[in-house]
């Protein structure tokens, strides 16, 4: 161990010299940063967070690039003066110590944070968040402000666009006329630092169809492509708008100042009399320059009345330390160039024809996104929080470090390949695991989020590519089976070094420098000998193809389901048709040692085995299909013998942590299952090992207001063998949950999974929300913070919706018992027997 902690500590530092993030680093711990809520954005142009007070902040615009803090000028303000001489004003976000140090200055510490959060009320239903402002600042106006991205179902247009609406509604129950102004305010910067490094400038959008905006064009540092933000506003027959183009949010460069901008307003109501220069001037090294939008308008007593904003960037090409570079998806539709934010912030709101595509606008966005998530919600056997933590799972999808690119550069052929790695209508994703560690698809994790992904039901899955999920939709990854990869990596537990990637092995993830061609940045372990990648592929590539139907898809994911699968022969050391482990963590788990044949990846295997041997009579190889059902059985009766009357034990070694209780036992079980296959053990046996689970793993933690701990032994203490085996993983609780279901156990399935639900998004939890871990132990110490696993909660919906597969009429299990039967009688009849 010591010898690892050296050569992870020695990555660590080279990684660093070298200018690039390790693929993790544990010994830098990533701390909760409080109050996150809905990001905004779709899927693959970047992120940016904003929380529950209002908050703009975590900024991922690039990948490996995450700025947490906020940028405290990106505010939404308000103004109310009546007739009666009453004035009131207030930032819509509660003050802080940063803001008010800076309070005697011509900086945002001068606006007025006068906001009484304890009046402030935030709902969020991603991707929609909603925030109640109840007699704030005037005690005789109700303002609600929602919030939309474009994060819509079977669309793969909008949910690529980078960009997010506000819509306050105004409710004046006053007895006299209120008049309102609304101010929008924008930094020039990415985060972090990046606004006072000089050089930028903004513009004025001309004006169209009503709409007013401003452009900020950042000039980015460090090798990472230029930035261009637009805000803005919507002018209708009781909505005047006006603008403040350029002004001075810190420094001492000459120009209109933060506090210029809110006396103006706080005086005349609007930008209409500010003086300022039409042509705006980069800003000055050490200067921070921004741009402001205000939406005026008088209320009547007891009138409601609508003002909208939107606000965009346009961040056409992702590059990678490789060298190599892509455009965004959004680009087909808007081009490369930074002034695209305008169209796209105009589009958002409005909706328009471009380019022969027809760009929504927000009112249809906002009834699809209602009329997906409604019979969810309506649903009454579901429990009050269930429906809200489904799809507030979904943040990730947007602030996990997605990237979605629409064409990329020539790629050469590999010898081992014959034609390009991938091809997904020249759209390719990829995401990270987690927000603490570098981007990558990890595989091992893929199986649990996918469920996110197909429940959208994928019309296309070999040409489409789903804002729902990762780059592998399917054909990238089949391809990426038969690729092999020479090039030598060192391996930090034993120090050896070893080829990158072997053909027929499943990679780990799609790399990290030069993702979808160089793979595995991962390099704890040998993952070319992890035992449960290959048969998750399988599993994965064969639910996807009973969920769509699509045989023109397995019939080209094929060959690679057959070599993923002959490649497993390897460990079969005895010939017994099951896998076997080799002594070291061969397996997610991968600080878990497991050895010889292991209830996790055995049963993996035996349905992996089945799910080979039905899309193999699904693709027309009756030769396959048969000799993978054999294997099938045997494997299942090699894995029974892991029972041991109430359980399934952790693995067959002998030593003290085989026995334990592993809440992941059931694995191949729950995705036997979700894809419509015969159960890998008797049902019996099923029902009664998840109530052990459920009794020990999820009861015994806390009262079972935690999750299902990893491994329990069966005297009822937790297994302490290794650090996963004492952790609680939420999306393992989820898949837990989900295998319930599928057993018609709904009610245990639901108190196993509201421990998730209690811990990371409750009031009483421990503030996960919007980024829930990877993990966390029975001290309430979390690891991994904005984690992929987490999305297996749709694994439990898809459970739920019992979707109709296109799985044969006949169960396969019938059918081939009757093959077997005959190949049986016939080898009698040829041999003399009777």
């Amino acid at each position: 161990m010591a010898a690892f902690i050296l050569r992870l500590r020695q990555y660590v530092k080279d990684e660093a010299a070298k200018g690039r993030a390790p693929i993790l680093d544990p010994f830098h711990k990533r701390l909760i940063t409080c109050y996150h809520g809905i990001p905004m954005g779709g899927i693959g142009a970047g992120s940016i967070g904003r929380s529950y007070r209002g908050e703009f902040q975590r900024y991922q615009l690039f990948p490996r690039t995450c700025e947490d803090t906020p940028i405290l000028a990106n505010q939404f303000s308000v103004f109310v003066s009546r007739p009666n001489g009453e004035r009131f004003s207030t930032v819509l976000c509660p003050g802080n110590a940063e803001v008010l140090k800076e309070s005697t200055g011509s900086g945002i510490g001068s606006w007025d944070w006068n906001l009484d959060g304890e009046r402030c009320t935030y709902h969020a239903l991603f991707p929609r968040a909603w925030t109640v402002y109840e007699g704030q600042p005037d005690p005789e106006l109700n303002i609600v402000c929602r919030q939309i991205s474009p994060f819509i179902p079977h669309n793969y247009k909008e949910s690529s666009f980078p960009t997010a609406v506000f819509t306050f509604t105004l409710s004046n129950f006053g007895k006299t006329a209120a008049n309102v102004t609304l101010l929008f305010t924008w930094a020039n910067s990415v985060g972090g630092n990046s606004g006072f490094s000089g050089n930028h400038f903004n513009s004025k959008i001309m004006v169209k169809d009503g709409m007013h905006g401003v452009l900020l064009h950042h000039k980015t540092a460090n090798g990472h492509p230029p930035v261009t933000f637009a805000i803005a506003a919507e002018e209708t027959p009781g909505v005047h708008v006006s603008e403040c183009p350029r002004f001075l949010v810190s420094g001492n460069s000459h120009g209109i100042t933060a506090k210029d901008i809110w006396h103006e307003i706080k005086e005349n109501g609007s930008f209409d009399h500010l003086d300022y220069d039409e042509t705006s001037m980069p800003s000055e090294p050490g200067s921070s320059i921004g741009a402001a939008i205000a939406a005026s308008l008088t209320l009547p007593p007891g009138t409601i009345e609508t003002v909208t904003f939107s606000v965009a960037w346009a961040c056409p090409e992702v590059r990678f330390s490789s060298g190599k570079m892509y455009h965004r998806r959004y680009t087909k539709f808007y081009g490369t160039y930074g002034e695209a934010a305008a169209n796209i912030a105009h589009d958002a709101i409005l909706g328009k024809v471009r380019h022969g595509f027809n760009c929504y606008s927000v009112d249809i966005k906002v009834m699809n996104i209602e009329a997906w998530q409604k019979p969810t919600l309506e649903d009454k056997r579901l429990p009050e929080w269930y429906p809200i933590t489904l799809f507030n799972e979904l943040y990730y999808l947007n602030a996990g470090g997605t990237i979605w690119t629409d064409g990329s550069p020539p790629i050469q052929s590999l010898a081992t390949i014959g034609e390009r790695k991938f091809s997904l209508d020249m759209s390719r994703s990829e995401f990270k695991k987690t927000v603490g560690i570098a981007p990558q698809n990890d595989i091992a994790v893929e199986i649990l989020e996918r469920m996110a992904s197909i429940l959208e039901q994928i019309h296309n899955p070999v040409t489409s590519n789903s804002a729902f999920g990762t780059y592998l939709l399917q054909n990238g990854e089949e391809n990426i089976v038969m690729m092999h990869d020479p090039s030598k990596m060192k391996i930090l537990s034993d120090g050896k070094w070893v080829p990158r990637k072997v053909i027929g092995a499943v990679p780990h993830d799609i790399g990290l420098n030069d993702p979808w061609f160089e793979v595995n940045a991962y390099n704890f372990f040998n993952t070319d000998r992890w035992k449960d990648l290959n048969s998750k592929f399988v599993l994965q590539v064969y639910r996807d193809v009973v969920a769509t139907g699509d045989k023109n898809f397995a019939r080209a994911v094929w060959p690679s389901v057959y070599t993923a699968m002959t490649y497993m022969d390897q460990f079969d050391k005895d010939g017994d048709g099951m896998i076997e482990n080799e002594g070291f963590p061969d397996q997610t788990y991968d600080t878990w040692i497991v050895t010889g044949v292991s209830a996790y990846c055995g049963g993996l295997w035996v349905a992996a085995l089945q799910a080979a041997s039905a899309m193999a009579r699904e693709v027309g190889d009756t030769a396959s299909a048969e000799y993978f059902w054999v294997k099938f059985q045997k494997a299942r009766a090699v894995y029974d013998k892991l029972w041991n009357g109430s359980y399934f034990n952790y693995d067959n070694s002998g030593v003290n942590s085989s026995s334990s209780i592993q809440a992941d036992q059931l694995a191949g079980q729950w995705y036997a299952r979700a894809s419509g296959l015969s159960p890998i053990v008797e049902e019996d046996k099923v029902r009664c090992a998840l109530e052990k689970v459920y009794h020990f793993n999820v009861l015994k933690v806390k009262g079972g207001t935690r999750g299902a701990v990893n491994g329990m032994l069966p005297d009822g203490r937790v297994d302490m063998s290794a650090m996963q085996s004492r952790e609680i993983w939420a999306g393992v609780t989820y898949s837990v949950a989900a295998a319930m279901i599928h057993e018609d156990m709904l009610e245990m399935a639901f108190q196993t999974a509201v421990g998730v639900y209690e811990t990371a998004w409750s009031q009483k939890g421990l503030g996960y929300s919007f980024q829930t871990p990877e993990g966390w132990n029975t001290d309430d110490e979390y690891r991994s913070l904005c984690y992929m696993r987490p999305l297996t909660i749709w694994a439990m919906q898809w459970a739920l919706s019992k979707p109709k597969l296109s799985n044969q009429e006949m169960k396969l299990e019938e059918i081939f018992s009757v093959t077997c039967r005959l190949f049986e009688l016939m080898y009698s009849v040829v041999c003399g027997h009777k």
